[in-house]
Protein backbone atom coordinates (compact mmCIF):
# COMPACT_ATOMS: atom_id res chain seq x y z
CA UNK A 1 0.00 0.00 0.00
CA UNK A 2 1.60 3.71 -0.75
CA UNK A 3 2.34 5.59 1.43
CA UNK A 4 0.06 8.41 0.12
CA UNK A 5 -2.98 5.71 0.60
CA UNK A 6 -2.18 5.25 4.40
CA UNK A 7 -1.78 9.01 5.07
CA UNK A 8 -5.09 9.70 3.19
CA UNK A 9 -7.11 6.69 5.14
CA UNK A 10 -5.50 8.22 8.84
CA UNK A 11 -6.82 11.60 8.18
CA UNK A 12 -10.19 10.36 7.37
CA UNK A 13 -10.28 8.47 10.48
CA UNK A 14 -9.06 11.30 12.25
CA UNK A 15 -11.79 13.47 10.99
CA UNK A 16 -14.73 11.54 11.75
CA UNK A 17 -13.19 10.66 14.96
CA UNK A 18 -13.04 14.55 15.41
CA UNK A 19 -16.52 15.00 14.22
CA UNK A 20 -18.24 11.26 16.11
CA UNK A 21 -15.99 11.13 18.87
CA UNK A 22 -17.93 13.73 21.56
CA UNK A 23 -21.30 12.35 20.40
CA UNK A 24 -20.43 8.73 21.71
CA UNK A 25 -18.27 10.14 24.69
CA UNK A 26 -21.87 11.92 25.63
CA UNK A 27 -24.15 9.38 24.82
CA UNK A 28 -21.89 6.61 26.42
CA UNK A 29 -22.16 9.07 29.78
CA UNK A 30 -25.67 9.65 29.80
CA UNK A 31 -25.70 5.86 31.41
CA UNK A 32 -22.64 6.78 33.83
CA UNK A 33 -24.07 6.63 37.60
CA UNK A 34 -21.72 9.07 38.81
CA UNK A 35 -22.49 12.69 38.13
CA UNK A 36 -19.35 13.67 37.40
CA UNK A 37 -17.65 13.42 34.18
CA UNK A 38 -14.52 11.87 35.02
CA UNK A 39 -14.56 8.66 35.53
CA UNK A 40 -17.23 5.63 34.60
CA UNK A 41 -18.28 4.15 37.92
CA UNK A 42 -21.27 1.75 36.14
CA UNK A 43 -24.43 1.39 33.94
CA UNK A 44 -27.72 3.53 35.30
CA UNK A 45 -30.42 4.55 32.99
CA UNK A 46 -31.99 7.06 35.98
CA UNK A 47 -30.88 10.19 34.18
CA UNK A 48 -33.67 9.12 31.67
CA UNK A 49 -35.91 8.45 34.25
CA UNK A 50 -35.55 11.90 36.10
CA UNK A 51 -35.98 13.59 32.36
CA UNK A 52 -39.56 12.05 31.77
CA UNK A 53 -40.33 13.01 35.15
CA UNK A 54 -39.52 16.77 34.27
CA UNK A 55 -42.65 18.66 33.44
CA UNK A 56 -40.57 21.22 31.55
CA UNK A 57 -38.82 18.99 29.43
CA UNK A 58 -42.51 17.41 28.67
CA UNK A 59 -43.32 20.94 27.48
CA UNK A 60 -40.41 21.59 25.63
CA UNK A 61 -41.09 18.57 23.79
CA UNK A 62 -44.57 18.87 23.06
CA UNK A 63 -43.85 22.19 21.68
CA UNK A 64 -40.93 21.65 19.31
CA UNK A 65 -43.12 18.35 17.87
CA UNK A 66 -46.35 20.78 17.54
CA UNK A 67 -44.08 23.72 15.86
CA UNK A 68 -42.73 20.78 13.38
CA UNK A 69 -46.03 19.29 12.82
CA UNK A 70 -47.34 22.59 11.54
CA UNK A 71 -44.37 23.53 9.86
CA UNK A 72 -44.19 20.07 7.93
CA UNK A 73 -47.20 20.54 6.95
CA UNK A 74 -47.36 24.31 5.51
CA UNK A 75 -44.30 23.94 4.39
CA UNK A 76 -44.87 21.47 1.83
CA UNK A 77 -48.25 22.91 0.90
CA UNK A 78 -46.55 26.15 -0.08
CA UNK A 79 -43.70 24.00 -1.27
CA UNK A 80 -45.99 21.77 -3.90
CA UNK A 81 -47.85 24.93 -5.15
CA UNK A 82 -44.37 26.58 -5.81
CA UNK A 83 -42.86 23.82 -7.70
CA UNK A 84 -46.07 22.94 -9.50
CA UNK A 85 -46.22 26.49 -10.63
CA UNK A 86 -42.59 26.94 -11.16
CA UNK A 87 -42.10 23.78 -13.35
CA UNK A 88 -45.03 23.43 -15.39
CA UNK A 89 -45.80 27.45 -16.35
CA UNK A 90 -43.92 29.70 -18.06
CA UNK A 91 -44.46 33.58 -16.71
CA UNK A 92 -42.25 36.87 -16.90
CA UNK A 93 -40.02 37.40 -13.60
CA UNK A 94 -39.70 33.58 -13.18
CA UNK A 95 -35.83 33.02 -12.74
CA UNK A 96 -35.69 35.92 -10.25
CA UNK A 97 -38.72 33.90 -8.06
CA UNK A 98 -36.23 30.85 -8.56
CA UNK A 99 -33.24 32.28 -7.22
CA UNK A 100 -35.04 34.06 -4.05
CA UNK A 101 -36.17 31.08 -3.10
CA UNK A 102 -32.76 29.77 -2.91
CA UNK A 103 -31.37 32.43 -0.61
CA UNK A 104 -32.60 30.84 2.46
CA UNK A 105 -30.95 27.99 1.92
CA UNK A 106 -27.55 29.19 1.20
CA UNK A 107 -27.61 32.65 3.84
CA UNK A 108 -26.31 31.92 7.11
CA UNK A 109 -28.93 30.68 9.60
CA UNK A 110 -28.58 33.34 12.53
CA UNK A 111 -28.34 36.45 9.35
CA UNK A 112 -32.04 34.60 9.11
CA UNK A 113 -33.43 34.78 12.66
CA UNK A 114 -31.74 38.21 13.08
CA UNK A 115 -34.00 39.26 9.59
CA UNK A 116 -36.72 37.53 11.47
CA UNK A 117 -36.95 39.51 14.23
CA UNK A 118 -36.08 42.87 12.73
CA UNK A 119 -39.21 41.81 10.54
CA UNK A 120 -41.63 41.50 13.81
CA UNK A 121 -40.20 44.38 15.15
CA UNK A 122 -40.60 46.58 12.23
CA UNK A 123 -44.24 45.13 11.73
CA UNK A 124 -45.33 45.73 15.06
CA UNK A 125 -47.57 42.56 15.23
CA UNK A 126 -50.65 42.52 17.22
CA UNK A 127 -49.37 39.22 19.35
CA UNK A 128 -46.35 39.01 21.33
CA UNK A 129 -43.29 36.72 20.63
CA UNK A 130 -43.55 33.16 21.03
CA UNK A 131 -45.62 30.31 19.43
CA UNK A 132 -46.70 31.92 16.15
CA UNK A 133 -43.44 33.74 15.65
CA UNK A 134 -41.56 30.71 15.79
CA UNK A 135 -43.89 28.61 13.76
CA UNK A 136 -44.21 31.43 11.00
CA UNK A 137 -40.81 31.45 10.83
CA UNK A 138 -39.77 28.22 10.52
CA UNK A 139 -42.36 27.81 7.69
CA UNK A 140 -40.89 31.07 5.79
CA UNK A 141 -37.59 29.12 5.45
CA UNK A 142 -38.77 25.64 5.47
CA UNK A 143 -40.75 26.08 1.95
CA UNK A 144 -37.16 26.43 0.01
CA UNK A 145 -36.34 22.86 1.33
CA UNK A 146 -39.28 21.63 0.52
CA UNK A 147 -39.26 23.23 -2.66
CA UNK A 148 -36.08 22.05 -3.98
CA UNK A 149 -37.14 18.40 -2.64
CA UNK A 150 -40.35 18.61 -4.84
CA UNK A 151 -39.20 20.94 -7.80
CA UNK A 152 -36.73 17.90 -8.70
CA UNK A 153 -39.40 15.06 -8.49
CA UNK A 154 -41.76 17.58 -10.86
CA UNK A 155 -39.00 17.53 -13.32
CA UNK A 156 -38.25 13.93 -13.31
CA UNK A 157 -42.30 13.26 -13.47
CA UNK A 158 -43.91 11.06 -16.36
CA UNK A 159 -46.45 13.37 -17.60
CA UNK A 160 -47.81 11.46 -20.18
CA UNK A 161 -49.85 9.39 -17.43
CA UNK A 162 -51.61 13.26 -16.70
CA UNK A 163 -52.33 13.51 -20.53
CA UNK A 164 -53.68 9.72 -20.62
CA UNK A 165 -55.86 11.17 -17.19
CA UNK A 166 -56.81 14.20 -19.11
CA UNK A 167 -57.53 12.29 -22.10
CA UNK A 168 -60.26 9.82 -21.07
CA UNK A 169 -62.06 13.22 -19.65
CA UNK A 170 -60.27 14.26 -16.35
CA UNK A 171 -60.30 18.30 -15.35
CA UNK A 172 -56.81 19.78 -14.42
CA UNK A 173 -57.95 19.40 -10.51
CA UNK A 174 -58.89 15.60 -10.77
CA UNK A 175 -55.64 15.09 -12.60
CA UNK A 176 -53.63 16.13 -10.05
CA UNK A 177 -55.09 14.77 -6.94
CA UNK A 178 -55.38 11.48 -8.54
CA UNK A 179 -52.53 11.40 -10.66
CA UNK A 180 -50.06 13.47 -9.95
CA UNK A 181 -50.30 13.72 -5.91
CA UNK A 182 -50.29 10.26 -5.82
CA UNK A 183 -46.87 9.55 -8.32
CA UNK A 184 -45.31 12.50 -5.81
CA UNK A 185 -46.24 10.76 -2.75
CA UNK A 186 -42.36 9.72 -1.91
CA UNK A 187 -41.48 13.29 -2.42
CA UNK A 188 -44.35 14.60 -0.48
CA UNK A 189 -43.02 12.48 2.72
CA UNK A 190 -39.02 13.06 1.96
CA UNK A 191 -40.25 17.43 1.84
CA UNK A 192 -42.47 16.79 4.94
CA UNK A 193 -39.67 15.11 7.02
CA UNK A 194 -37.12 17.24 6.19
CA UNK A 195 -39.45 19.53 7.21
CA UNK A 196 -40.15 18.31 10.44
CA UNK A 197 -36.56 17.57 10.88
CA UNK A 198 -35.05 21.09 10.12
CA UNK A 199 -37.68 22.79 12.23
CA UNK A 200 -37.57 20.16 15.34
CA UNK A 201 -33.38 20.62 15.65
CA UNK A 202 -33.76 24.37 15.28
CA UNK A 203 -32.09 27.14 17.36
CA UNK A 204 -31.30 30.11 16.08
CA UNK A 205 -34.41 31.19 14.33
CA UNK A 206 -35.95 30.04 17.63
CA UNK A 207 -34.12 32.05 20.49
CA UNK A 208 -34.32 35.27 18.89
CA UNK A 209 -38.42 34.77 17.76
CA UNK A 210 -39.41 33.02 20.50
CA UNK A 211 -40.88 35.02 23.75
CA UNK A 212 -40.98 34.51 27.71
CA UNK A 213 -43.25 31.39 28.19
CA UNK A 214 -42.87 29.59 24.81
CA UNK A 215 -39.81 26.80 24.87
CA UNK A 216 -38.59 24.12 22.30
CA UNK A 217 -36.70 21.32 22.88
CA UNK A 218 -33.46 22.80 21.85
CA UNK A 219 -33.70 25.98 24.08
CA UNK A 220 -33.95 23.59 26.66
CA UNK A 221 -30.86 22.00 26.11
CA UNK A 222 -29.45 25.44 25.86
CA UNK A 223 -31.23 26.66 29.47
CA UNK A 224 -30.02 23.47 31.00
CA UNK A 225 -26.13 24.12 29.72
CA UNK A 226 -26.00 27.20 30.80
CA UNK A 227 -27.35 26.49 34.26
CA UNK A 228 -25.74 23.68 35.31
CA UNK A 229 -23.07 23.03 32.44
CA UNK A 230 -22.51 19.46 31.39
CA UNK A 231 -24.49 17.36 33.61
CA UNK A 232 -25.52 13.77 33.43
CA UNK A 233 -29.43 15.23 32.85
CA UNK A 234 -28.28 17.10 29.71
CA UNK A 235 -26.20 14.24 27.60
CA UNK A 236 -29.46 12.34 28.48
CA UNK A 237 -31.60 14.79 27.35
CA UNK A 238 -29.32 15.63 24.22
CA UNK A 239 -29.36 11.81 23.79
CA UNK A 240 -32.73 11.41 23.11
CA UNK A 241 -32.81 14.66 20.72
CA UNK A 242 -30.07 13.51 18.85
CA UNK A 243 -31.76 9.49 18.35
CA UNK A 244 -34.90 11.63 17.37
CA UNK A 245 -33.25 13.69 14.66
CA UNK A 246 -31.50 10.70 13.38
CA UNK A 247 -34.26 8.85 13.13
CA UNK A 248 -35.99 11.41 10.43
CA UNK A 249 -32.82 11.89 8.82
CA UNK A 250 -32.56 7.88 7.97
CA UNK A 251 -36.50 8.03 7.04
CA UNK A 252 -35.60 10.99 4.97
CA UNK A 253 -32.61 9.51 3.37
CA UNK A 254 -35.29 6.23 2.36
CA UNK A 255 -38.00 8.32 0.90
CA UNK A 256 -35.25 10.29 -0.56
CA UNK A 257 -34.15 7.78 -2.92
CA UNK A 258 -37.63 6.10 -3.81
Amino acid sequence: MKFGDVLLKVFTFAIFALIYGPIIVMVLFSFNSSRFLGSWTGFTIDWYIQLLQSPAVWEAFYNSVIVAALTAVFSVVFGILTAYAMVRYSFQGKGIIDSLLYIPIIIPEIAEALTLLLFYLWMGLGFSLGFTTVLLGHIAYDISYCYVVLRARLIGFDRSLEEAAKTLGANEIQTFFRITLPLLMPGVLAASLLAFTLSYDDFYKTVFTTGPGFETLPLRIWAMARKGGVTPELNALTTIALGISMSLALLYQRFSKK
